[in-house]
Order: structure tokens, then C-alpha cells, then sequence
């Protein structure tokens, strides 16, 4: 599946819904839509802001390929509700990096205050928790240490302080990395090549993970 596919196809619905009808096309195409139409565009815009993000750390992302690196792109766990939006298996077969995507406000910078992130004077430690969660239940479905599945979120359009910060959560600590950051980091991941293990980890982890399928959450 292609990064950032749900969030684009989850903008189309949005904008798709706000203008089902006959009567309903005709006011919106007029710019008459009323509060519905533009509550519905600027949720969609949302979405395909996210779904651009998504589309430009997989085009980072695929620097690494030539290395060993596997990876799959918009991903689920059979039977949960979230998306994993960038899965990769390491080129030495024994990690697993569970990586979200965000895209905050360009004018402010995100830092740590008292062991929690903020994109400004928004807390936004709870969506780095959430990566954490997944980088969890991910370890636990593939049936590997907690330790071999590492989370990381990159953060587009707002600044990261210092270019990375390593953010505490009940699961351990998350990396939150700038864009320029992200593929120098994971090259420079320990562990020397093994193509033999690496094709063992990434037939195991694409056979647990599956397309992810918006469920109109």
C-alpha cells in the first residue's frame, strides 16, 4: 500500500460526503455550501496535509532500500482499529521500527517541556505515547522482545528542537526526529548485515501486518 493512501482517500470522503446531492454540489460549487461544506473542507485538508507528510518521509525512506532495509507503508495489525504508517525491517534482521508521521504548525517548534513534547503551546505528548502503544502491540503480534521494535515519529513542517528528542513513555522512550535526520539515524542503526536474517524478519513481519482499511473512524 502507498504512504499516506487512507489519509488522502479519508479527505476525498470528507469532501465527497459534504457535498452528496444534486442541490448540495450546486451550492458548493457556487461557494455557497454553508458551515457544513467548509466544517467538511477543512477536515479534508487536514487529512491531506497528513497525507502529504506520509508521501514525503516514504520518498526519505526509500534512500534506504538499496541498504537491506524492507519496508511497507500504511499498514495494520489484523484486528485493530489504527494505522501503522510506515512499518521497516532492519538490513541486520533483528529490529523492527514502528514510525509515525506527523505534520505540525511550520511557526512553531516542538520541544520537550518537563519530559513531555509540545509543538508550541500545544501538549502533544499523548500522540507520542500513542506510537509507543503501537510499537507495543506490534513486539507482542510478531511475537519479539519489546526492546527489537523501536518507535520513532518524524515531524514535518515544525522545527524540532536540536534536530531530535527522546521523548519518556510508560513503553519507553519514543525518538522524535526532523526530516534531515531520519535516514542518517537509521543507517547508522548497530548491527552489521545479515541478508539471510533480514529476509526472515521481513517474510515474518508482512505476514502479520496487512493493508490498512479506513473504517471511518
Amino acid at each position: 500500500m502507498s504512504a499516506g493512501s487512507s489519509a488522502a482517500a479519508r479527505a476525498a470522503a470528507l469532501r465527497a460526503q459534504a457535498r452528496r446531492g444534486l442541490w448540495r454540489r450546486l451550492l458548493a460549487w457556487l461557494g455557497l455550501g454553508g458551515r457544513a461544506v467548509r466544517r467538511a473542507d477543512n477536515r479534508a485538508a487536514l487529512w491531506a496535509h497528513g497525507a502529504a507528510a506520509e508521501e514525503a518521509t516514504a520518498r526519505l525512506l526509500a534512500q534506504l532500500e538499496p541498504s537491506g532495509w524492507t519496508m511497507w507503508h500504511d499498514m495494520a495489525l489484523p484486528g485493530r482499529l489504527f494505522n501503522l504508517d510506515h512499518v521497516l525491517a532492519s538490513p541486520c534482521g533483528t529490529a523492527v521500527v514502528v514510525l509515525d508521521t506527523k505534520a505540525w504548525r511550520k511557526s512553531w517548534t516542538t520541544f520537550l517541556v518537563n519530559g513531555r513534547v509540545h509543538c508550541g503551546s500545544e501538549d502533544r505528548h499523548k500522540q507520542i505515547e500513542k506510537v509507543a502503544g503501537y510499537a507495543h502491540t506490534v513486539a507482542a503480534a510478531l511475537g519479539l522482545p519489546e526492546a527489537h521494535v523501536r518507535p520513532l515519529v518524524v515531524v514535518h513542517g515544525s522545527p524540532v528542537a536540536g534536530g531530535h528528542l527522546e521523548a519518556p513513555t510508560p513503553h519507553g522512550p519514543v525518538y522524535v526526529l526532523s526530516p534531515g535526520l531520519l535516514v542518517s539515524s537509521l543507517a547508522a542503526a548497530p548491527g552489521l548485515p545479515d541478508r539471510v536474517r533480514a529476509g526472515l524478519l521481513a517474510a515474518h513481519v508482512g505476514s502479520v501486518i496487512t493493508p490498512y482499511v479506513d473504517r471511518g473512524r
